[in-house]
C-alpha cells in the first residue's frame, strides 16, 4: 500500500534519484525545483508503507508524477517508480490521483507523451482509457519517437441536459 501526497523540497533529491534510475536521459534536479515553484504544476509522490520498503529504498519514496493544469487540460509530464518497487500498482495509483484531480477540477482532457518503445507505460495508460492520437518523430532523440496519448473526461457540464 502507498500513500499519495504533494512533494516538498525535501523530497527532491530522492525524486531525482528515482528519475535517474528510471530514464536514460533524466530531468535535472533543477527541473524538479522549477516544477515545485510553478503555480500550474503539481508534483506528487507515492510513499510505500514500511512493509513494502527496503533498505535500498530509504525514505519510502517509491515514485512520483508531475503534471500541469492549464485551462481545460491536464498534461502529465513525468511518471516514474523506483525499479525495486515496480509491478506493485504504484504508477497506476499516481495516475488515478492525477485523473481524479482533473475530474474534480472539471478538466476535459488529459494528455501525455510516452516513448514508442515503452510498452509497459503504454499498456498502463490504455487501462485508464488513454488513446493514441499522434506520433512525434524523434521526440526523445534520434530514433526514439513519442506517442501522444489523450484521455477525454466527462465533466458535469457534459452530463447536463
Amino acid at each position: 500500500m502507498v500513500s499519495i501526497r504533494n512533494a516538498t523540497p525535501r523530497d527532491l533529491q530522492r525524486i531525482f534519484e528515482i528519475e535517474r534510475l528510471a530514464f536514460p536521459h533524466p530531468w535535472s534536479l533543477e527541473s524538479f525545483r522549477r516544477e515545485l515553484a510553478l503555480p500550474f504544476s503539481r508534483l506528487i509522490t507515492a510513499e510505500a508503507d514500511q512493509q513494502n520498503a527496503d533498505a535500498e529504498n530509504e525514505g519510502n519514496l517509491a515514485g512520483f508524477l508531475c503534471r500541469w493544469l492549464i485551462a481545460e487540460e491536464c498534461h502529465i509530464l513525468n511518471v516514474a517508480v523506483h525499479p525495486e518497487m515496480r509491478r506493485m500498482g504504484i504508477a497506476a495509483q499516481l495516475m488515478a490521483e492525477a485523473i481524479a484531480e482533473s475530474k474534480a477540477k472539471k478538466i476535459e482532457l488529459v494528455t501525455l507523451e510516452v516513448r514508442r518503445s515503452n510498452f509497459a507505460a503504454r499498456n498502463l495508460y490504455r487501462k485508464f482509457n488513454f488513446e493514441d492520437r499522434r506520433l512525434r518523430r524523434n521526440y526523445y532523440g534520434l530514433g526514439e519517437d513519442a506517442i501522444v496519448m489523450e484521455l477525454t473526461l466527462e465533466t458535469d457540464l457534459t452530463n447536463h441536459k
